[in-house]
């Protein structure tokens, strides 16, 4: 197993599998109100057996190449993750996503973490697109996709039932030559400016 070191700050990533199931729940209990604000990843671990099946869902997933899983270590403790959502070579795109503990966000450990899989996905899978998607309410997410340069294609309006609310939804996306481009010139992870036609960032 590997484990990537995301600076000098204890921090590092790991696959996230089903033998983290225990350490797993006991994180979501930690931050399951939390997290739960804006995205339902709480609700599909309660007890042992669902945080099990969850990460055997991406076990399975990983095992036909079609999305991953990977936590956020600090000092040895799971503290958040970041995921493949969706990964399809074929089309050549992607979707990213991420959750964290409140006691660590502000400290660019997801920007981290998703820098790691978007230069994967891109350099060694060919991937062309990468999407984010995120609640327009969740402003802490928005912040990740702006500072890794990403643009915002548009709002899916009140497309995503959450806690008996439709909420509307933002798609942002880098591609492959933008990441690249931004790399060579050393402002990767500074927002991006909106392509023509696309409207500006809130």
């Amino acid at each position: 197993m590997f484990a990537k070191s995301l600076g000098d700050d204890g921090a590092e990533l790991r696959p996230l599998e089903p033998w983290n199931a225990k350490e797993y729940l006991a994180h979501i209990d930690r931050c399951r109100e939390y997290v739960g604000t804006h995205i339902a990843l709480g609700d599909r671990a309660t007890d042992l057996p669902s945080a099990t099946a969850f990460l055997q869902m991406y076990a399975d997933k990983a095992a036909t190449d079609s999305g991953r899983l990977y936590g956020i270590w600090v000092d040895g403790t799971l503290i958040g993750g970041v995921l493949f959502r969706s990964f399809d070579t074929q089309s050549g795109t992607c979707e990213v996503g991420c959750w964290l503990e409140e006691a660590f966000a502000g400290r660019g450990l997801v920007t981290r973490a998703v820098r790691v899989l978007i230069d994967w996905a891109v350099e060694v899978r060919g991937i062309h697109r990468v999407e984010w998607v995120a609640s327009s309410a969740n402003t802490a997410s928005i912040k990740v996709a702006q500072r890794l340069g990403m643009v915002r294609d548009g709002v899916l309006r009140e497309s995503h039932p959450h806690r008996g609310v439709r909420v509307d939804r933002e798609v942002w996306s880098v591609l492959a030559p933008e990441w690249r481009a931004a790399r060579m010139t050393g402002c990767r992870g500074e927002a991006a400016a909106p392509r023509p036609g696309t409207p500006a960032a809130r």
